[in-house]
């Protein structure tokens, strides 16, 4: 069942409320009628369309421009009827037969057509309401005008609703299927992380351990785990401008040599705050590739406060000369400065870098979280 069936169903509703209506203004104007009989018959065949309609319209295979059409024709059908029916007279008392019956093919009309299509049901049931008059010789009032007035404004309206439920539809439809990816995202991760990524992990140990050859092949099955690691969990849209699970982004950094250890629930940001943090982690990862020996280590450590998000990234290299920074700031070398603090400084947080020659490098990326993040 789609997001409109309530909508039809209110227009069954009202349809059914006005046939009754209709039936009221009948039998209190009786006197007025020149053939009954056909005032009845019209009656009849307004109870059969609305059950018909009543069927069709909430289910999606035949509500079609066709029954629409049909919808049209029979409601201008019963106005013009009145002609057959009743004397001029009768139009000074009531509106046609179908008057206020006929809304239900125009709000029907706003909701497949859209708004145009309820702007120009309403001008074409004044233009039929005036025509029948002329056709009568009944008197032309101000009824008609509010008529066509009143069935515009809620056309409108309705077509308005019609097309928020179709696009609230659409979104759930994505939603729906985003979630269904994720979850045989996460069942697949699951079943390789039980099986072929700790095959692939005891293999790079045991390679690292034996050394020589076996070395080798370690690194190459390393290689290989960090490849399968970032298939299984890379890939997902990620929301624009909604909140982005940090995790997500620190965890295709991981490598042979990176170590990315993150909480257990998801660190959600803004996407914008999330990008720029996983930058400045990447960037930081960046020097230490650049700036220690082969094969130097690096963990990356991930903790969720309440008042803030906390990145440090350790490595166990070298370490950074005292003053080295600072040398590096005046000769124009801009990289730390620009492309790790300057990022967290942008986003209103801070990046400390502690360093002693011998003991390795830490950068600790401190990022303030805002009211209602």
């Amino acid at each position: 069942m789609g997001f409109d069936v309530p909508l039809w169903r209110g227009i069954t509703l009202y349809r059914a409320a006005s046939l009754v209506y209709s039936l009221v203004l009948l039998v209190q104007h009786h006197e007025h009628l020149t053939r009954p009989w056909v005032a009845w018959a019209v009656l009849a065949a307004m109870a059969v369309w609305t059950a018909t309609t009543a069927y069709a319209y909430v289910r999606p295979r035949l509500r079609t421009r066709r029954l629409l059409t049909a919808d049209l024709a029979v409601s201008f059908g019963c106005l013009f009827a009145t002609a057959l029916a009743a004397s001029p007279y009768y139009l000074t008392q009531a509106p046609p037969l179908s008057g206020y019956w006929f809304a239900g093919a125009a709000l029907s009309a706003s909701v497949i057509w859209g708004r145009r299509g309820a702007a120009t049901v309403a001008l074409l049931y004044g233009f039929a309401d005036l025509t029948l008059r002329v056709i009568m010789d009944a008197a032309i009032t101000g009824a008609t005008a509010r008529g066509v007035v009143l069935l515009l404004l809620t056309g409108l309206a309705v077509g308005y609703m019609a097309r928020v439920a179709e696009r609230a539809e659409e979104r759930f439809t994505q939603a729906v299927a985003l979630e269904a990816r994720l979850f045989e995202r996460e069942q697949l991760a699951r079943e390789i992380h039980d099986s072929v990524l700790q095959v692939l992990a005891l293999v790079r140990r045991r390679g690292a351990e034996a050394g020589g050859e076996a070395a080798e092949l370690g690194r190459m099955a390393g290689e290989q785990e960090v490849r399968l690691r970032s298939l299984v969990t890379d890939g997902l849209p990620e929301p624009k401008g909604g909140p982005v699970d940090l995790r997500e982004l620190l965890r295709r950094q991981e490598s042979v040599t990176v170590s990315v250890a993150t909480p257990a629930t998801p660190v959600l940001l803004p996407a914008r705050s999330a990008a720029e943090l996983s930058a400045a982690v990447q960037a930081a990862l960046d020097n230490v590739a650049r700036h220690c020996p082969a094969g130097t280590r690096a963990w990356v450590l991930v903790e969720d406060e309440d008042d803030a998000v906390t990145v440090s990234v350790r490595d166990d290299g070298p370490g950074i000369p005292a003053d080295r920074l600072g040398a590096a700031r005046r000769e124009g070398r801009l990289g730390v400065d620009q492309s790790v603090q300057g990022r967290l400084r942008d986003l209103g947080g801070t990046a400390e870098y502690v360093s002693q020659p011998g003991e390795g490098t830490e950068v600790e990326l401190r990022l303030p979280r805002l009211p209602g993040e």
